[in-house]
């Protein structure tokens, strides 16, 4: 499996303060059967980190992972918050683009978005990046409009939703609205969106009974190795759930 959104990297964001806390995280993933993690720290205004406080630190943890042992691939990444998107130039941008590759790692944001999301998404891809929005499920503003999702999709977003989101560790409607999404076939990776080994952990089979096998293997490997690579997603397998499962998710979508 390959994680596209998590907080790996000690000491430059609200992830683990210690490297010892960072190799705890790597341990689980690894254990869980991820083998590679994209370093995806917070870029915004509220942790004062760049692209290059995030090369630093994961070549610093990539070397403590090779010392202790511990097989896990750190991949490039950072987490793009949009207030501070315009400050951000190419350059910076590739620096931070999931594994190298052309798709850079969108945070939706907590508090209300409307058109301002679409203006921004589309300036990244005149600009030559792909985008991947991550966890609308948990945005207020997608939470409440679907349809905000699904045109930024129609126009070649991709999206990621939390494990944590999918087993109800961010209240009801931060699930429901993920079961909803995962419904309509607007969800492309899941990821884990960890900060520490335990409670916001990087297990990404911690998702309860939402995805079939099927399912979790394409958002986990498939879709995040094509989306490293910049290849083409491959075929999703088909959507199956149980009678109750899909019975919520219809009970949400109508509302």
């Amino acid at each position: 499996m390959i994680d596209l959104h998590a907080h790996i990297l000690p000491g430059i964001d609200d992830g683990p303060p210690t490297v010892e806390a960072a190799l705890e995280m790597a341990r689980v993933a690894v254990a869980a059967g991820t083998h590679a993690i994209a370093t995806t720290s917070h870029l915004g205004y509220v942790f004062t980190v760049g692209p290059d406080d995030i090369a630093r630190a994961r070549a610093a943890l990539a070397d403590r992972l090779a010392a202790e042992g511990i097989e896990l691939e750190l991949l490039a990444g950072g987490e793009i918050a949009p207030d501070r998107l315009p400050a951000l130039d190419d350059d910076a941008l590739r620096a931070v683009a999931l594994g190298g590759g052309p798709y850079v790692l969108f945070e939706c944001p907590f508090s209300p978005v409307g058109a301002g999301m679409e203006m921004m998404a589309a300036d990244l891809q005149r600009r030559g990046f792909r985008v991947l929005l991550a966890h609308p499920e948990r945005s207020p503003s997608f939470q409440r409009d679907l349809a905000l999702l699904a045109g930024l999709v129609e126009r070649g977003a991709l999206a990621q939703i939390t494990t944590g989101s999918l087993a109800g560790g961010f209240g009801d409607v931060p699930r429901r609205a993920a079961l909803a999404m995962l419904e309509r076939g607007l969800v492309h990776v899941l990821a884990s969106d960890a900060h520490d080994a335990r409670r916001r952990g990087p297990d990404l089979r911690a998702h309860g009974d939402a995805l079939d096998p099927d399912q979790h293997a394409w958002m986990t490997a498939a879709a995040p190795a094509a989306i490293v690579a910049g290849d083409p997603l491959p075929p999703r397998p088909p959507l199956r759930r149980s009678r109750g499962v899909r019975a919520r998710i219809r009970a949400w979508s109508a509302r």
